[in-house]
């Protein structure tokens, strides 16, 4: 497979083992994954943090099972923000939610196990269509995944964030009676669950954009201010490594245009 793209602004993240340490629990109060003892990994991470995806992932992947969580993030930032070629973006998503299946094997108590094949899942669907994912299946496997990760970690603010965005897509594409009866999704889940997850991460520029997009498609024109505010809010957030820079780009993007 070819080399990955590269992120443009690496060089301003200038993480090193020390750092990462350091930011850990900031850097990772999202998805609540352990600050590792291993050095290797904390050095993926490191990687991982300034935006040097593709190495992130290949050093990971030297660390085995243990390394898979680093793999499957820097995976996923990389193929949901910057990988060009949709079919490639595609493979890479069920090659996470491959290996993250694996690790939930291994590691029943793992909650980013279930989220990271959750995640890829959820944007694989994306990518083939949401209404085409749910008449395979996938939208349970989605929705038990990010269930299970938030009992195993309540605090995982990122399966909040993904799970409230999969019961807004989820009634956009089929309609909130069916919605309800067939997937379990329901519009005060969701919003409930992007509450939650603004209350876990208060400085969180993703938890805003996603809510700002359920708030489109579940309440339409009359919270359309609120969630431009949201927006707002995300493209002014100072971003403290390259995968939040990325998060702030999408906000001004969306504002922009």
């Amino acid at each position: 497979m070819a080399a990955w793209t590269a992120f443009s602004c690496s060089d301003e993240y200038s993480f090193d083992i020390a750092r990462v340490k350091t930011d850990w629990n900031r850097l990772h109060a999202g998805d609540q994954e352990p600050l590792p003892q291993d050095e290797r990994l904390l050095a993926a991470w490191a990687l991982f943090h300034r935006g040097e995806f593709e190495h992130a992932a290949e050093l990971g992947t030297q660390a085995g099972l243990a390394g898979i969580t680093v793999v499957s993030k820097a995976t996923c930032v990389y193929a949901n923000y910057i990988e060009p070629r949709e079919k490639v973006r595609l493979r890479l998503f069920l090659d996470v939610a491959d290996r993250a299946a694996t690790l939930a094997m291994s590691e029943p108590d793992n909650a980013n196990a279930y989220y990271w094949q959750a995640y890829a899942l959820g944007r694989y669907s994306q990518g083939i269509s949401v209404a085409k994912a749910l008449a395979q299946g996938i939208g349970g496997k989605v929705k038990s995944a990010l269930e299970k990760a938030i009992g195993l970690q309540p605090r995982h603010a990122d399966a909040h964030i993904a799970l409230g965005a999969f019961h807004a897509e989820v009634i956009d594409k089929v309609g909130a009676l069916i919605a309800n009866m067939t997937y379990g999704a329901k519009k005060e889940v969701s919003l409930n669950l992007f509450e939650r997850a603004l209350a876990l991460v208060p400085q969180s520029a993703i938890a805003r954009i996603e809510y700002a997009n359920a708030l489109v498609i579940l309440e339409g024109d009359k919270r359309a201010a609120e969630a431009t505010r949201y927006y707002e809010q995300a493209a002014g957030v100072r971003a403290l490594d390259a995968t939040e820079r990325l998060d702030v780009g999408v906000a001004q993007t969306e504002l922009a245009g």
